[in-house]
């Protein structure tokens, strides 16, 4: 392969905002307060995480299952902490920019609670991933900043290891469960996308910023492309699980 080929496989340098800093950026009254929106829809996902997952370890079958959960639940907390932090640091008050986003992901987490312990190992690698693809896409239209607190609380937990390990021997012992976790997770995955597209539907400056009316968004060709990542990315992890999409 030549020098060439190697140069137009590398990664375009981020242009716009995306090679801005947040000081630089901030200024645009619009592009900040879509920023306040993401990072409180990010803030109040890792608060109920960390909640769902402080839950979800009263259901494991051991102890050891136990305190891996506990463990990951401390984590997301974590990731909570960093971004009320950030919040404070630019001037915005932390609950007032989670409370938006309070009905929708509640909503999400009632319509979509497990039954039992491998429907909530399923429910935290599948729709939580789906929910972090979609934040993924959009960090990567922002200043250099917000893009590495973005990514950082991104990061998983390890949870995903954790859940193929124990689903995938789920199925081995008893092959039937995976029917049933393969219908769970196609539910999870519809209402995921549209936990997603009401999140930015209800903000204005997030729906702004994400069709390009802010900093270097999308166009409507672009969104239905980021969807079809998104799928594939699921497709992939379905399959991890040993589970049919």
């Amino acid at each position: 392969m030549t020098t060439a080929d190697n140069a137009s496989d590398a990664p375009a340098e981020p242009t716009g905002v995306a090679a801005q800093d947040w000081a630089t950026a901030s200024v645009d009254p619009r592009y900040r307060n879509a920023v306040v929106d993401l990072l409180g829809a990010l803030a109040y996902g890792e608060l109920a995480a960390f909640e769902r997952l402080a839950e979800d370890a009263k259901l494991a079958p051991t102890l050891a299952d136990k305190a891996e959960l506990a463990k990951m639940a401390s984590a997301e907390f974590h990731h909570f902490e960093q971004l009320r932090d950030r919040l404070t640091e630019i001037g915005a008050e932390p609950t007032d920019a989670m409370q938006p986003f309070v009905a929708a992901l509640d909503g999400f987490h009632k319509q979509t609670a497990p039954s039992d312990w491998l429907e909530g190992l399923v429910k935290a690698y599948v729709g939580d991933s789906i929910a972090s693809d979609f934040y993924r896409e959009v960090a990567a239209r922002l200043d250099k900043d917000s893009r590495l607190l973005v990514l950082g609380v991104l990061d998983d937990t390890g949870h995903a290891s954790f859940a193929v390990e124990k689903v995938r021997a789920a199925i081995d012992a008893e092959p039937r469960v995976g029917g049933r976790l393969a219908l769970w997770a196609r539910r999870l995955m519809g209402e995921a996308l549209s936990q997603s597209q009401r999140v930015v539907a209800d903000r204005d400056a997030l729906s702004t910023m994400l069709v390009g009316g802010v900093a270097d968004g999308f166009d409507l060709a672009e969104v239905g492309r980021m969807f079809s990542r998104i799928t594939e990315a699921h497709t992939k992890r379905m399959a991890a699980l040993g589970l049919a999409a």
